[in-house]
């Protein structure tokens, strides 16, 4: 037969796949750990409860709770990194739709959510580890930061805008992410997903009126 099987056909394949899906299992428990009992509170017991999975599996993929950490927290930041890297390479997009796909991929309902956010403010937390932490995701968020910064300076200019430099328009932003994200967390009857996109894009409407339109008010913020 002149059929050519896929990797994913064979054994190796089969192991492969496999092996990832016992990483990704081992990642959403600890997830799941993180956002009840906090970082203090995850044990690899914990964790491969959770799995279902033996505590040798957990030390066959991670090795110790530090890296298991690691991996988690670098799992987040690459779904968001992909999250907003996917709507900003659609095809025909303005920098105004650009931004506003960059800002919206923070309230995401597959980001923004209670046991992620949980997790997302465990590791700020964490004083004798957060140098290790923001070293982990520093390029992750910096193309992140300097692709906005860009974008904004494209609006500023087709707009023929004044007012704040793109840096600190930007810099605005990255703050009214994590101040929702912590209201979203800390308020969940009283913040949602898509209010907290509305008071970011509320803040671009009043720098950019000509590209962005004021969000439609809700009577508890008048």
């Amino acid at each position: 037969m002149n059929e050519v099987l896929k990797k994913s056909d064979g054994p190796t394949g089969r192991r492969t796949e496999a092996k990832a899906v016992r990483r990704q299992q081992l990642i959403e428990a600890t997830i799941d750990s993180i956002a009840r009992h906090g970082i203090g509170g995850t044990t690899m017991s914990s964790v491969t409860e959770g799995a279902g999975l033996s505590i040798g599996l957990v030390n066959f993929h991670f090795k110790t709770k530090q890296k298991l950490l690691e991996e988690t927290l670098l799992y987040l930041a690459r779904e968001h990194h992909e999250q907003w890297k996917k709507a900003h390479r659609a095809d025909g997009q303005s920098a105004a739709q650009k931004l506003e796909a960059i800002v919206a991929s923070h309230f995401h309902p597959r980001i923004c959510t209670q046991r992620k956010l949980s997790v997302w403010f465990a590791f700020y937390g964490e004083a004798g580890r957060r140098d290790v932490y923001r070293s982990l995701i520093e390029d992750i968020d910096t193309e992140r930061f300097e692709t906005t910064i860009a974008l904004i300076r494209e609006i500023r200019d087709s707009g023929g805008y004044t007012g704040p430099a793109p840096r600190q328009v930007a810099l605005g932003l990255e703050s009214l992410y994590d101040g929702m994200w912590l209201n979203i967390l800390l308020y969940p009857s009283e913040y949602r997903r898509t209010a907290g996109k509305d008071h970011v894009m509320a803040y671009l409407a009043s720098l950019y009126p000509r590209h962005f339109a004021t969000p439609a008010p809700d009577a508890r913020w008048i």
